[in-house]
């Protein structure tokens, strides 16, 4: 089983990058989690563009050969970063043969605050559930982000490394059965 991770932040040293990567570490038997690192290249969301660029195709191509998402997003000004939700604008189109549609995804995310993105996670669910994607679980914050995270780019806390296997688990046993129908 394939797990495609998004993360909504660019930078080098990305807090969520890192929990997309410790997320791979504590994947299930039989689950891999795969970072898909295009995200840099997607133009900006315009449905006049024709023919589709080559970076929309390839992730609208990931998506579909991925039997879910794991989304982690970073909290800009209140809300989801505008990379992650154009790259959701392009991959939900057409809206009827969407690779999103029915997709299970999971969502969490960092921040340095005191409330691990909370409010980008939020609209990422609000508008995943727009687009017709199956968003599983609860959101997984991760507060202070800084504090939880070595000098590496591991996820040192124990506690919060539980509780992300049990997300990524779920995930998976959330994705499973729609894999045998």
């Amino acid at each position: 089983m394939q797990i495609l991770a998004l993360s909504g932040s660019l930078r080098r040293d990305s807090f969520n990058t890192a929990l997309l990567r410790a997320a791979a570490e504590l994947a299930p038997a039989g689950a891999e989690v795969v970072l898909y690192d295009g995200l840099a290249a997607l133009p900006p969301y315009d449905a006049d563009t024709d023919p589709v660029p080559a970076a929309v195709t390839e992730l609208r191509e990931a998506i579909a050969s991925a039997d879910a998402l794991l989304i982690a997003t970073p909290e800009y000004n209140g809300s989801m970063p505008g990379l992650l939700k154009n790259a959701l604008d392009w991959s939900s189109r057409p809206f009827p043969e969407s690779s999103l549609r029915n997709k299970p995804v999971a969502i969490t995310g960092a921040s340095t605050g005191n409330y691990g993105a909370m409010w980008a996670q939020t609209d990422l669910r609000r508008v995943l559930g727009v687009i017709g994607a199956r968003v599983v679980g609860e959101e997984l914050p991760i507060a202070h982000a800084a504090d939880q995270f070595n000098a590496d780019g591991h996820l040192t806390n124990a506690e919060l490394r539980a509780r992300l296997a049990v997300h990524v688990e779920l995930l998976v046993a959330e994705t499973q059965p729609a894999l045998a129908a």
